[in-house]
Formats: C-alpha cells, structure tokens, sequence
C-alpha cells in the first residue's frame, strides 16, 4: 500500500508531464561540496590553482558573502540544506556511522519532495549522509535517480596511507568501518576499496549528472550534485594528477572546477542556461588538521566541527540569467536552510507542512533595494548545543567548550586537537570575521539583544548547554 507521502508525490509528477515541452518553471542545479573553505576558491583568494568555471559564477551571477552552513558537520549541515531546519530541529546531529540505526524521518519534506509537487524529476549524485538504510536513502526522500556514497569517503577500513586496515594498524574505529559501497538507485553496485577507485568518484558523478541532465530536459528538473572531494581521503583522476602547483588537494579542486563546466555545457547543450538557477556552495567549512589535504578558512578563525566562522562561514555562488543580476555581491545575512524556501518561491510550489527556519532569499536574488529576509542565525553544534547567535552584523558567542586545531599534519594524516572553553564574547563580523577582539564592553547593549534572541532559540528549539529542553523538536527516523 502506498503511504500518503507517495501517493502525493506521484501526483505531483502526474501534473508535471502535463505541461512538458512547455517548460516555463527555472531548472535547478545545487552544488554542495565537502569541506570545501571559504578561501578555496580564485574568486575568494585560493592560490597555487585557479578555479576559472566557479569563478564565473560570480561574474555572471551573485557571490554571497554573509552565508552560512546550517551546523559545521556533514550530515547535520545536509539535513539543514535538503529540509530548510535546523538539523537539531529534526533530530539530526553529526555526522552518522555505518553503525547507526537512524536516519532522516519520512515525516520531513526535502527540497525533492517539495518540487515534485510542481512535476520536478529529482536526481542526485555523491554523497547523502542522511542514513544509509534503505528507508532513509534518496528514493525514498523525493529523489528518482542516485549514485553515489550513503556516507562520508573515509567511513572505510583503509588507514591514512591507504592501507586496509588490520588489528595492527591501531585504528579501531577504521575496523569496524564496512567495505565502502557505491549505490546505484537503492542498491550496492560496486564497491570503492582503494584510492584509486576513490579517484573515480568525480568524473562518475559527473557523467552521471550530465547524463540525468540530458535524460530529463523536457521537463523541469532539480539536480544535486554532492560531490565527496575534497574531503580526506583526498583523490583524483589522472586527467588532474600533479596539474596544480598546491599538490594534491589543489588537483582535487581542479577537478571540481571541471565537473561544474562539464554540468553547465550540457546545461548549454540543451539550450537550459539561462532559466537554471545553478547554486554552489559547502556543507562545512575546511578540515584543517590535515594540513595540505585540507583547505582555507580565509582567516577566518578555527574550522569544520566549530561554531567560529572557519566552521560555518561558507562561500556561496547563485546563477541565473534571467533574475539574478551579473556580478553582484550580496552582504546580507543567509544560509543553507533558506535554499528550500527560496527553490519553493522560485518554483511556485507549496512549503512543507511541518515548521521550518528558512526564509525566501528571492528578495535578494533580485537584488531588491534594502531587502534583508534574515535577520538572525542560530549557531548549534553537539546534539543541542547553542553555541552562539548572530544579527546582521554582530555575533554574541556564548560559554561553551570547543574543538581547537592545534598543529596540522600533511600527506592525508591527522593532527592534533584540543577541547578548549570560551567564555562570553561578543564580536562585529563586518570588521572582525576572525572573531579576534572582544566588543562586549563597547556595546553593551547589542550583548543584550542578542541574549533576547538566544532565549528565543531555547525556547523553541532548547539548549544542552543550560539544561533548556526545547519544545519544537522532532526526531530523526529509526530503523524498523
């Protein structure tokens, strides 16, 4: 028997074939790559490689400055972007193991399922992390096509070298990592055991989205491309192997830069460019203990798995000809969970049902004169964790502990880390973005707002750190 969610969905594509080939509704293509940092890019500074089809994003299109990540780890930040929530909001924290028995809930809508109710086909290629369980998987959430990794590229039994790992290799929790699988649809189709066959990832998932592209262009369409590089274990094709002068991580990039030109040129193909909303941005910001295998936060203090702008500050490009204006900045406030809303006006198609965060960023697309949808960003890490809040220009960071980098390592190896405490702080992001000086004193009443607005978040959404537990949570999906 088919669920209500189903039989919903099936209509939606029933109404779509009705008004194929006379296609008025934009295609979207959303780009969401793993740890990439906000100063990986030539258009944000990246040295030593050029990115010169991501740079031409920004010049035909808008670059926002002020974006955020819904939390600094990957399947929270996915769960963020792909239902419009705070992912604490719908019981998702963290990044999840092979080994956990939960998932998204079949009770939350994603960006596919909302656009199948305007006709939209759905497709996807990389990485999901929104469990791995076939309930939880892509098909089951709105999507017709997958390929692509059910989790991160180093949940494998291979060590830093690239070594399977044995009870000698001292990596317990790499040993109890499962054989990588490639899913094809609900099902393994091969399995990724070395770097080598990791160094594939790339151009399979382009050829695959080029292919979807080309499949499905009589209809509107929405294509997420979640690539798995340049998250550790770093690998790439030999088309890219020793091109850039930033060793392997800037080869990885390059072939990045590829895979968004070889999407826009089918884009172009099918005479589908100028009414595509392309949007490419990070799930997290860089992974920075591993050194020359990771990325740039562009100054920005600390990195993925914080709450400091290095973790959730992320670069963030949108493309289209026919709204958006060419070469514009956008220095307004905005993140990853406005991105359901915004593809829901854009699209003409109804919200979820259920309550999210996100706002429409339509009035900044179109470059509106004062528009501001969001007035204000929670920063959650951990389970619930309410670790700072911001406005449109100040950040009030609350007492919390947090992960701190201390010396990197190189060549795909770890360094340290530390837990460190940070008390009440108070910092202006449009001249401090690395959050070095303290302006508590200075504005004593802008620390007073914010606090109002850190009660409002646990008042919704509760908070571990003072023992709020948040009325409006909901939970993840469980395994039955």
């Amino acid at each position: 028997m088919k669920t209500a969610k189903q039989i919903l969905l099936a209509t939606g594509a029933l109404l779509g074939a009705s008004f194929a080939g006379a296609q008025t509704s934009p295609n979207i293509v959303l780009f969401f790559i793993d740890d990439l940092g906000y100063g990986d890019l030539g258009v944000t500074g990246a040295t030593g490689y050029s990115t010169p089809n991501i740079d031409r994003l920004a010049r035909e299109g808008m670059f926002f400055s002020q974006f955020y990540c819904a939390q600094a780890v990957s399947s929270a930040s996915r769960a963020g972007l792909l239902t419009g929530c705070y992912p604490n909001r719908i019981g998702i924290s963290h990044a999840l193991s092979p080994s956990q028995t939960i998932g998204i809930h079949a009770d939350e809508e994603t960006i596919a399922e909302v656009l199948k109710k305007s006709g939209y086909a759905c497709g996807i290629v990389g990485k999901w992390h929104l469990g791995h369980h076939r309930q939880f998987l892509p098909l089951q959430n709105g999507f017709d096509d997958y390929l692509g990794l059910p989790y991160s590229n180093d949940m494998w039994p291979v060590d830093y070298a690239g070594r399977p790992v044995t009870e000698a290799s001292n990596l317990p929790n790499k040993l109890a990592y499962p054989v990588l699988p490639l899913i094809d649809g609900n099902e393994r189709a091969r399995d990724i055991r070395t770097l080598a066959d990791q160094a594939e990832l790339t151009t399979l998932y382009t050829e695959r989205a080029v292919r979807f592209i080309r499949n499905h262009s009589d209809k509107p369409f929405f294509l997420y491309v979640a690539h798995s590089m340049p998250h550790v274990p770093l690998a790439v094709s030999d088309k890219f192997k020793g091109k850039s002068e930033n060793g392997l991580f800037g080869d990885v990039i390059m072939e990045i830069d590829w895979s968004l030109e070889q999407i826009m040129a089918a884009l172009r193909e099918q005479g589908l460019d100028r009414n595509t909303l392309v949007i490419f941005t990070s799930d997290n910001g860089p992974w920075l203990n591993f050194g020359n295998h990771a990325g740039s936060a562009a100054g920005m203090r600390e990195g993925k798995g914080t709450s400091f702008e290095g973790g959730q500050r992320v670069a963030c490009l949108m493309r289209w000809p026919e709204v958006i204006p060419a070469g514009a900045v956008c220095n307004r406030l905005a993140s990853t969970i406005d991105i359901l809303p915004t593809l829901a006006e854009a699209t003409a198609s109804p919200l979820p049902s259920r309550r999210i965060d996100g706002t429409s960023l339509m009035p900044l697309l179109k470059a509106e004169p004062g528009a501001s949808p969001r007035k204000s960003f929670y920063y959650y890490y951990e389970k619930n964790d309410l670790e700072a809040v911001r406005n449109e220009r100040f950040k009030l960071v609350l007492p919390h502990e947090h992960r701190a980098y201390l010396v990197p390592a190189n060549d795909g190896y770890p360094g340290p880390t530390a837990r460190r405490r940070v008390e009440l702080s108070l910092f202006d992001l449009h001249r401090d973005p690395g959050e070095r000086y303290d302006v508590r004193e200075t504005y004593p009443e802008v620390v007073d707002s914010l606090l109002k607005i850190a009660e409002e978040a646990r008042a919704d959404l509760g908070d571990n750190l003072t023992n709020r537990p948040g009325p409006n949570r909901r939970p993840a999906g469980s395994l039955h």
